[in-house]
């Protein structure tokens, strides 16, 4: 028997995507996305889900969704042509020197820069919570508008002094090389890391590897981080960080997820994967906003006749709340069938409920003594009640004929009604002469 509970949204766990490497194995195609991001993001309940670095995915990201969260993390270097409005100050023969030095990461992938510059303005139009670690911070810091550096050697390094020169990048020890950054105040990173930081000085070791990095934060960022050499290590967007609510913007230029003891499963500071798990838990809080958004009831729609009704009886109220508030009686006889509808309404509704007494005050129906009215609407639904229990009693022959009498005491009613009308519309013409 098929379980209720797949095709509900509420039962889906979240899910984040995440964009593959493509890299070349035995003289084929092969995409990949590193094993930590994968298992923190499990860990913390939600789903990742990769997007494959293949030639068009970025024209069908709507297939994907929903979409709860998107991590971007490692890659190549991304088209300057994205970020440089001038011609840059590199040499042709430093732009050959950066090649070779960093062959690996400096092959440009256009196909991987659509799909997460795609991706990333879906987050920034529909709030969805980023993450960007490494490459996927300095695609958020672009596509808000801000630049990089396109080799930090180059163009940082090589122009301070020896004291305060450091490497980002080590080919020989990925994974155990560190540096200092020095952490910002009162920031998310300090909140997370705030019991590992030696005194005042607000350093911690981290692990890196890029060439590149922001040199112009976008505006609307704020830095969390900076290395020795000035380089922000880390940035997010105050008025879009709220984890409880759903809200994450953030960038980190160092690997928190490779930080480990040794290559062992043991964090170097229990700071590290909190980024992972705040991020997480604003992806599971945007699931329940958007699945709330998405249980609204759709707009009742009608077929034809029965819109056609629906016409007809707002028609009806229309023109006997004209005559309420006028005081006048309709010049035009045969406007009054359109009173039928209206009139069929109310004699099978004796008692109004909530819902119609707030559409009748929407239409203009004024309720001159409200607790009067109140007892009223709960005498006549005891009475309905009454009149209820004892027509289950009658055969079908005797419901015929009650319902035939009290017909005709309608239209006496309504006869009886328009002649006082007349005749209030008569008296009031004489007293204003």
């Amino acid at each position: 028997m098929e379980n209720p509970s797949v095709n509900d949204l509420s039962q889906i766990l979240p899910r984040v995507l995440v964009v593959s490497r493509r890299t070349l194995r035995k003289n084929k195609f092969v995409d990949f996305v590193g094993e930590y991001h994968l298992d923190l993001i499990v860990e913390y309940g939600a789903v990742p889900v990769i997007v494959p670095r293949v030639a068009g995915v970025h024209k069908l990201l709507e297939s994907f969704k929903p979409i709860h969260g998107v991590l971007l993390c490692e890659g190549e270097d991304i088209d300057p042509s994205l970020y440089e409005s001038e011609i840059s100050s590199l040499s042709p023969q430093e732009l050959d020197e950066i090649r070779k030095a960093h062959a690996s990461d400096t092959a440009i992938d256009r196909e991987k820069d659509s799909i997460e510059f795609a991706l990333a303005k879906l987050c920034l139009e529909q709030n969805i919570p980023y993450l960007g670690i490494c490459r996927g911070s300095q695609v958020l810091n672009v596509a808000c508008g801000g630049s990089l550096y396109q080799d930090l050697e180059k163009e940082v390094t090589n122009k301070l002094p020896e004291e305060r020169r450091i490497k980002h990048i080590d080919y020989d020890n990925y994974d155990g090389y560190r540096h200092e950054v020095k952490i910002v105040e009162n920031s998310p990173l300090h909140k997370w890391f705030k019991d590992s930081l030696n005194g005042e000085n607000m350093e911690i070791l981290v692990n890196s590897y890029h060439h590149q990095g922001v040199k112009r934060l976008a505006q609307r960022f704020v830095p969390m981080a900076f290395a020795p050499d000035g380089l922000i290590e880390g940035f997010y967007d105050p008025e879009m960080y709220d984890p409880k609510e759903g809200k994450f913007l953030m960038g980190l230029q160092f690997h928190p997820e490779r930080m480990r003891k040794n290559g062992l499963e043991e964090f170097d500071f229990p700071g590290c994967p909190v980024a992972y798990q705040e991020f997480a838990k604003a992806v599971i809080e945007y699931q329940k906003k958007l699945n709330n958004s998405l249980s609204v009831p759709k707009k009742l729609e009608l077929n034809p006749e029965m819109e056609n009704k629906r016409k007809i009886l707002v028609r009806s109220f229309s023109l006997a709340r004209s005559m309420y508030t006028r005081s006048h009686s309709l010049k035009n006889p045969s406007r009054e069938s359109e009173l039928e509808v209206g009139a069929d309404f109310l004699e099978s509704n004796t008692a109004l409920s909530v819902e119609q007494e707030m559409r009748l005050n929407e239409m203009g129906a004024t309720m001159r003594n409200s607790e009067s009215f109140s007892q009223k609407l709960k005498l006549d639904e005891e009475k309905q009640r009454k009149a209820m229990n004892i027509m289950k009693k009658m055969n079908v022959e005797r419901l015929s004929e009650l319902m035939a009498f009290y017909h005709l005491m309608g239209k006496i009613s309504s006869e009886v009604l328009e002649r006082k009308l007349h005749g209030s519309l008569k008296d009031l013409n004489l007293t204003s002469q």
